[in-house]
């Protein structure tokens, strides 16, 4: 129904617009000296106050700036940056008014007046039919920009602010993905995948319409055929520690009904242009409730995740002397890790295995960033969602990027649902990290913020 719906308003929105275009062309024939840039369009736009005419012309706008090369294009997030920001004179007016008499309305004219002009900007673009698609793919393309120009970031900024708003978790749709999904949306989920390639339409038949195999996909209604965020699960009997027989072509098929375990062994975000903006805590929560309310004996969530940015970040420890997350000991131990092959020869692999072990507990539990949340990305989303670190899964993947990215490492986030709420605030209050005892004991010395939980 809401996809009709959506369908229904996108459609009634295109008939506005193409209406309203004749109306604003026979305007512009009508007048002199009159520039058809970007620019003055979008001021057109901000000064304008007719609906129809508004939706008009932010498909204009949108429909030119798509047709933009590179240089042009950075040139027009130049002018967001420079000509679209804030309104010095209404800033000043709105401070005397408060200081003045202080008021609700006063106040509200100073909130007001405190927004950039891009931001109502970018409102009104988003009236014009797939308005919402068109800004994600222009702040995909800012980012781009971004890599050599730091004077952009106000631009992102504001996008970030109003996607944040757009995107919050109460406007998302959970739906599952099968193999009756119709082939647009199967096809995305093919090329998106980031964190275990696709390889066909076989392999993603297995993934998803297998009766040990499940694929949830989160949608916004007004990009209707586009995921957000999707996930895949493996219905198991134990926890697993490597990914290699989830993904085998040839296994043994799982009965549902004997499955006590639900593996979310892949988490991908599928839009680029909305990197950075939280879909808000408990997406992952919303996916466990949704598979114990089909199978009730399932009594473990657990993820497979990946620790992509592990090897990186051990690299840099082995080439400090000032390190204190690696005694001289391990680090000649783990010089062996410059030999790509080392995890073939099952000496060097368990000389090499405790201190890398204790290596990547470190990592987890004591890492931090500049903003002192855990360094690893993808512990900072599971544990935002309230899961608990529960085991570091040694050579849990030895495909070549894997080993590259981590040594092989792989790790077991636990969402157990009725410890979900007081794990997230532990987290987002003191960026506590709770993790399982086995894990925490693996650190050479105690450490205060982490929580050892027994299990």
């Amino acid at each position: 129904m809401v996809a009709v719906n959506t369908s229904f308003f996108s459609e009634m929105l295109q008939s506005i617009a193409d209406r309203s275009r004749a109306f604003l062309r026979e305007r512009r024939e009508g007048r002199r000296e009159r520039s058809e840039g970007l620019i003055e369009l979008c001021e057109d736009l901000l000064s304008g106050r007719g609906e129809a005419s508004g939706v008009a012309l932010a498909d204009e706008i949108l429909a030119d700036y798509a047709a933009l090369k590179t240089g042009p294009r950075v040139a027009f997030f130049e002018a967001l940056a420079r000509v679209f920001g804030y309104d010095s004179e209404r800033i000043d007016a709105a401070i005397a008014a408060w200081t003045r008499a202080p008021s609700a309305e006063a106040a509200a004219e100073l909130n007001r007046a405190s927004e950039p002009r891009r931001l109502e900007l970018f409102r009104r673009l988003n009236l014009a039919p797939g308005g919402t698609a068109a800004l994600v793919r222009m702040r995909e393309q800012l980012l781009d920009a971004m890599g050599h120009r730091d004077d952009l970031a106000v631009v992102d900024n504001d996008f970030v602010h109003l996607f944040s708003s757009w995107f919050n978790r109460g406007f998302l749709v959970l739906r599952r993905i099968d193999w009756q999904t119709p082939a647009l949306i199967l096809e995305k989920i093919i090329r998106y995948e980031a964190v275990h390639q696709i390889r066909d339409w076989n392999d993603l038949r297995r993934r998803i319409d297998l009766p040990d195999r499940r694929c949830y996909a989160f949608f916004h209604p007004a990009l209707v055929d586009e995921p957000l965020i999707f996930v895949e699960v493996a219905l198991t009997r134990e926890i697993p520690g490597a990914i290699a027989p989830i993904l085998a072509d040839k296994r043994e098929v799982v009965d549902p009904a004997r499955a006590s375990t639900a593996v979310f062994y892949s988490i991908t975000s599928c839009q680029r242009g909305l990197a950075g903006v939280s879909f808000g805590h408990f997406l992952i929560k919303q996916v466990a409730e949704e598979i114990s309310r089909a199978m009730s004996q399932i009594g473990a969530f657990v993820t497979l995740s990946p620790a992509p940015n592990f090897a990186a970040w051990l690299a840099r420890e082995r080439n400090s002397p000032a390190s204190i997350a690696l005694t001289d000991a391990d680090r000649q131990a783990l010089a062996a890790l410059d030999n790509p092959d080392w995890w073939r020869d099952p000496a060097v692999a368990a000389a090499v295995r405790e201190p890398l072990l204790s290596a990547a507990a470190w990592y987890f539990l004591r890492g931090r960033n500049a903003r002192n949340q855990p360094v690893d990305a993808v512990a900072r989303f599971h544990l935002g969602n309230g899961a608990r670190l529960e085991r570091l899964d040694w050579l849990g993947d030895t495909s070549e990027r894997a080993l590259a990215q981590s040594h092989g490492l792989m790790v077991n986030y636990l969402y157990e649902l009725d410890q979900i709420e007081r794990n997230h605030e532990a987290y987002a209050q003191q960026q506590t990290v709770v993790a399982a005892s086995a894990v925490s004991r693996l650190v050479h010395a105690p450490v205060r913020e982490i929580v050892p939980v027994s299990g």
